[in-house]
């Protein structure tokens, strides 16, 4: 990762593009999503588009061998328009209108998720014959840095009933789950492989796919497991819950390819004390939650932070963005310190950034323009 860091950093001393900014290395991308493969070599592998869907990332993971998990028809166009395969798509929300559907069965998707009675019908009848997985509702577990909630999935005994309904509709079935964005317990896929089997066994039916979705952490602040570490406990839960053949096994990673890939770059617009009681100085960024830091939302995720040129003494910081909302505020109780001759002007790195932050850039808040993406590598100029 010190290669890849050492890349980007040349590219914005070399560049100076203006601030705020995203620069992503392609070609630990690509690395990445080797190593996913490498670690469950018997498995698909269809990266999250979502993460980020800049069309050099999208490039370096099919190098890799990889497909795309697809959120949607803007998403299908795009994976075909980089040279993926219609195969190598699987269609991952469960959210969608028939039309949505019928747009991915005429561009030659036949791989679904779903999560209801009413969405099943319409993959029936507008997607006939496709493998179609039901995505349970995972409870009881340990918790994730980025829960779902109980937006997605159903209840093992209606997840058992849909899986009927599938085959008897003419579709092929499988069993889906996602522990949690950034989980950092290998543990709860034990308890997603485990639930899977139970509801195959109740509903009677044979498995063609069990997709086990992503949530592989990325360390910030903090060790994560490493992929060897996922991958032995998942392998031993699929030995033990669905031993012999067993269904295909799918994976849609998004964050552990692409977040160690990139590094935003952001400028302090302000350096000022709210209150003569509280040590803390506030720090303005001219990147907040609504131009690419929004998994600040409850400090979920704690990024580290690196002054470009700036030394000396440090001391406690409150960090938040450059908008009038009162909510973009980044790290008010997260603790953070920066060095105490920080000033306006002055340049700040943060590292780890590839995922999930110009991909939920707003269009113009406050009339400020999505966090611009660069990459560097061998895929910058691809395509």
């Amino acid at each position: 990762m010190t290669e890849s860091l050492n890349r980007i950093r040349a590219f914005l001393a070399d560049r100076e593009p203006p601030t705020p900014c995203l620069v992503v290395d392609t070609d630990l991308v690509a690395a990445r999503t080797a190593a996913v493969a490498a670690a469950f070599p018997d498995a698909l592998i269809r990266y999250a588009v979502k993460a980020n869907p800049a069309p050099e990332v999208l490039d370096a993971v099919l190098s890799a061998g990889a497909g795309f998990d697809v959120a949607g028809t803007g998403e299908i166009e795009l994976c075909l328009s980089r040279g993926a395969e219609a195969a190598e798509l699987a269609y991952g929300n469960t959210i969608k209108k028939p039309s949505d559907i019928a747009f991915a069965y005429t561009r030659g998707v036949r791989e679904f998720t779903t999560d209801s009675a009413g969405d099943l019908a319409n993959l029936a009848e507008y997607a006939p014959g496709s493998l179609v997985s039901i995505r349970l509702l995972l409870t009881g577990g340990p918790d994730s840095v980025t829960p779902f909630g109980h937006k997605f999935g159903c209840e093992p005994s209606v997840a058992a009933t849909l899986l009927r309904q599938a085959v008897d509709a003419g579709l092929r079935p499988g069993i889906a789950f996602h522990v949690g964005s950034q989980q950092p317990d290998p543990a709860a896929w034990e308890i997603g492989v485990a639930t899977a089997a139970k509801v195959a066994a109740d509903a009677g039916v044979g498995l063609a796919r069990l997709n086990i979705g992503g949530g592989f952490a990325t360390g910030h602040r903090e060790p994560v497991p490493s992929l060897a570490d996922y991958a032995a406990v998942i392998h031993a839960a699929l030995g033990e819950h669905l031993p012999g053949p067993g269904p295909e096994l799918l994976l849609e990673p998004g964050r552990v390819i692409v977040a160690d890939a990139g590094l935003i770059r952001t400028e302090v617009v302000l350096v000022t004390t709210r209150a003569a009681t509280d040590e803390r100085r506030w720090v303005y960024l001219d990147v907040g939650r609504y131009n690419g830091m929004a998994e600040c939302e409850n400090e979920a995720v704690a990024y580290r932070l690196e002054p470009v040129g700036v030394k000396g003494p440090e001391g406690p910081v409150v960090l938040a963005g450059p908008t009038c909302d009162g909510d973009d505020v980044l790290y008010q109780r997260t603790p953070c310190a920066l060095p105490m001759s920080l000033r306006a002007g002055d340049l700040l790195d943060i590292p780890g950034t590839g995922a999930y932050t110009a991909s939920y850039s707003s269009v113009a808040f406050n009339g400020i323009e999505p966090l611009r993406t660069y990459c560097v590598g061998r895929f910058a100029d691809a395509g």
